[in-house]
């Protein structure tokens, strides 16, 4: 049985001393991480592109051939919040916080066991803040009563 010669040597693996080939296995590795990725649709398809693009030279013997090797992966899928927005009481700067609770106004129980407002703020630490306050205000209107009969008796 005698061997038939080749007559178009050129073996995609090997071309450009083996970079198309690891180029197609870098992209395959994307392939493989976006599918493996929960935070994808599985169902869809995903693809690796060889493109081979050939110029010849002037006299037709020689002929430049450029690799570009691409992969078409399925986007991530999109997430959604509820951005509660409002001005604050005090000073009037406009505010926006993520809803946490699932309900504007609703408290609920951390993963922690701690009650937090919907905004995802600890209740221990919002009361502290509303007693600091209070207590600023009243020792700032303590500041600022005068009493009249002290006056008129130091007259």
């Amino acid at each position: 049985m005698t061997k038939v010669k080749k007559l178009i040597n050129f073996d995609l693996s090997k071309m450009s001393n083996g970079g198309v080939q690891e180029k197609f296995e870098q992209e395959l590795k994307k392939v493989s991480e976006n599918i493996l990725d929960e935070n994808t649709d599985a169902k869809k398809k995903r693809s690796v592109t060889i493109t081979l693009t050939y110029l010849p030279n002037d006299n037709r013997d020689a002929i430049s051939v450029y690799s570009e090797v691409k992969s078409k992966l399925v986007p991530q899928n999109g997430v959604s919040t509820t951005l509660l927005v409002g001005r604050n009481d005090d000073t009037g700067a406009i505010e926006a916080n993520e809803l946490k609770s699932g309900i504007k106004g609703q408290t609920y129980i951390d993963d922690n066991g701690d009650l937090r407002t919907d905004t995802g703020e600890k209740i221990e630490n919002v009361e502290n803040k509303d007693k600091q306050t209070k207590d600023l205000k009243e020792s700032s209107e303590q500041a600022q009563v005068i009493d009249l009969q002290k006056q008129g008796k130091k007259a």
